[in-house]
């Protein structure tokens, strides 16, 4: 076994019980090592096996790191805490991958790519081999979340689920991974998207899981659930902010018809527009105002990367600004209840003709309680913001 100061490449491999096929995955990690004269390692991050896996490692020649915290995540952040080498290749140890591939991915990291991903699906010049991957998988679930991962988060990869991948290991330092299940993967994947990080993709070939005494780990919904919500967690945009400014326009569009009462064939825009308008007025800027929030905490805790336009967002919308506009509004809002409690005086409070009235109270209270939740989350965003010392 090479010295510390020798070992270029650690290949890890996280293991619960894969005693039927891990000797398989251990051999051919070591095979590709030799064969192309590559100082590296192989790093077994047991997670409690209790089949043996320790000592079929063990006699193989790989280095075993007991991983007591359970979860996918937890025994690869175990593993790769433990590896000795500048590069770093993590695969999962049921023989669904070939790990005489692996000097593909290190040729990558050595032209300078920080994330090196594997591509099973064909979009990307992979092989699924019959039987390895199942028909949803393949053709709804993978390409679906991966085309998700291009277009929100701006990864250039085809095959988000494929866990056969390789980094640099100050990079993967770099990216303070928090999930310690199955979702470790895709974070690393997201992170790196947010921060334009240098990502290659190589193709492979996936092979039907080599088990058959145990069941796989995936379980397609529960997965495909727990996929999306990280993808939304990631996104403050996505979750809050675009479907927000979609009910403000629906609510402007709204007021824009009821206001002057307009007409279009038999249907008359009235008051009772101006509600729902108003409803979609309020859920909206509330939903873009949680957006400011959930990005402010999660560029301050380290979960997502800093955004130039972003910080010059605050810059120039300050608690102070924040303040004045939100007082202005609630004011504003106040006047115009005033006027409809004035309009009542005039009738002596007696019955008021609402079709006009409601045109007052309406834009009123919605005023109002939009100032209201300005001057609310001003305070809070600048709460927020606070940087740790």
């Amino acid at each position: 076994m090479p010295d510390q100061s020798e070992i270029e490449f650690s290949i890890v491999m996280p293991c619960l019980n894969e005693a039927e096929t891990l000797e398989t995955c251990v051999r051919k990690a070591l095979r590709a090592l030799a064969e192309n004269k590559i100082s590296g390692e192989v790093i077994i991050a047991d997670n409690g096996s209790t089949d043996g896996c320790q000592e079929i490692a063990t006699r193989l020649g790989a280095r075993v790191v007991p991983v007591t915290a359970k979860g996918y995540g937890n025994a690869l952040m175990g593993g790769i805490a433990a590896a000795r080498g500048k590069f770093i290749l993590m695969g999962d140890a049921d023989d669904s991958y070939d790990f005489l591939e692996a000097p593909k991915f290190l040729a990558k990291l050595r032209e300078g790519f920080q994330l090196v991903q594997g591509c099973r699906l064909p979009s990307g010049g992979g092989t699924v081999m019959p039987g390895a991957m199942p028909w949803s998988h393949r053709w709804i679930g993978n390409p679906g979340f991966s085309f998700l991962a291009r277009w929100m988060f701006h990864a250039p990869i085809h095959d988000a689920y494929c866990g056969l991948r390789a980094f640099r290991k100050d990079y993967y330092e770099s990216l303070d991974q928090r999930c310690t299940g199955m979702e470790f993967a895709t974070e690393m994947i997201l992170k790196s998207g947010l921060r334009r990080a240098k990502i290659s993709e190589v193709p492979i070939t996936l092979h039907p899981d080599g088990r058959i005494t145990r069941r796989p780990h995936l379980r397609t919904f529960r997965d495909g659930w727990r996929t999306l919500r990280l993808y939304l967690l990631f996104s403050p945009r996505w979750l809050f902010g675009i479907p927000g400014a979609l009910m403000i326009l629906l609510g402007l569009l709204a007021y824009a018809l009821a206001l002057p009462g307009v007409t279009i064939g038999p249907a008359t825009f009235d008051a009772h527009t101006l509600l729902f308008g108003s409803l979609a007025l309020l859920m909206g800027y509330q939903s873009v105002l949680f957006g400011i929030s959930a990005k402010t905490f999660a560029v301050n805790e380290g979960l997502l990367p800093e955004d130039p336009a972003f910080t010059k967002f605050f810059t120039v919308m300050t608690l102070e600004r924040g303040l004045i506009l939100g007082a202005l509004t609630f004011v504003a809002g106040i006047i115009l209840l005033l006027n409809a409690v004035w309009q009542w005086r005039a009738v002596q409070f007696g019955h008021l003709d609402y079709s006009h009235t409601m045109r007052v109270v309406i834009p009123g209270v919605t005023l109002a309680a939009l100032g209201f939740q300005t001057i609310l989350s001003s305070f809070l965003v600048s709460m927020l913001g606070l940087h740790k010392r």
